[in-house]
């Protein structure tokens, strides 16, 4: 595991935004494509902005580029919600990063992709014909999910099993629902899907290179957990990322002190 600690919300995103683009303009340089894993959120907003103006000023041809979606809200375990839903990822996407590409840019629709709840299987078949993943961007839930993956008890799920687990639809849990009430409904809950298709542990965790940022208070505890006990657990599905040849963490120290396990 590599640590960046910075300063605040903003170096966060500068130095994330770093990743990916040397990541992403390293490959259509070489004429390579790229499968890029994206994630939502408030996290990932500045980011988002950093990354399609620095595309647009340095002119990167983007036609070689794939964009594969943590996740999608859906309204019950077989239709993701409208794409003008308020909450919609696709949407999300759209507005912070899609719709900043310059048409210079060559990145169509088609290349973007989301876990659909009526086949989540496809993704998976997709996402595996065209090479897997080349790096994942990620944020950790205040309960330690990553995507929806949400925690499980060690009685109901082995280790290596959760490890595997495919893309798939499931209902949110509680505290993810109050959560995301708070951070992206503006505190109303009747916004708030109750199901979820996500990227299964399986796709993130077999991406050639994993960047979690954190930013909030209430993510100091999971990763403190995560790296103080140093085991992957489904208890803590972010714990998984300990294990992953080429995982960095870039967290704010404003917010978050890590300095007890570090």
């Amino acid at each position: 595991m590599k640590v960046q600690k910075v300063a605040d919300y903003q170096a966060m995103s500068v130095a994330g935004a770093d990743v990916i683009y040397n990541a992403v303009v390293a490959a259509m340089k070489e004429g390579r494509n790229f499968n890029l894993g994206l994630a939502t959120g408030n996290t990932m907003i500045e980011l988002y902005r950093i990354l399609a103006e620095r595309f647009n000023a340095d002119g990167i041809d983007l036609s070689r580029l794939q964009t594969w979606n943590l996740d999608e809200y859906a309204s019950d375990a077989s239709h993701a919600v409208p794409h003008d839903h308020p909450l919609s990822y696709w949407k999300y996407m759209h507005e912070n990063l899609f719709n900043r590409f310059a048409p210079e840019r060559n990145f169509a629709d088609s290349q973007a992709h989301f876990p659909d709840p009526a086949d989540p299987a496809k993704f998976d078949q997709a996402l595996a014909d065209a090479g897997g993943l080349d790096l994942q961007l990620l944020g950790i839930g205040f309960n330690g999910h990553i995507a929806f993956n949400e925690p499980m008890k060690k009685s109901e799920i082995g280790v290596a099993e959760y490890g595997a687990l495919p893309s798939r639809v499931l209902p949110l849990a509680a505290a993810t629902i109050a959560q995301n009430t708070r951070l992206t409904a503006g505190g109303d809950e009747s916004l708030m899907p109750r199901f979820a298709a996500t990227m299964g542990m399986k796709q993130i965790l077999t991406s050639k290179q994993e960047l979690l940022l954190a930013c909030f208070a209430e993510q100091e505890e999971p990763l403190t957990r995560m790296i103080g006990d140093g085991c992957a657990t489904p208890e803590l599905p972010a714990s998984y990322l300990l294990d992953h040849a080429d995982f960095t963490l870039i967290y704010t120290t404003d917010k978050i002190n890590l300095d007890s396990v570090l």
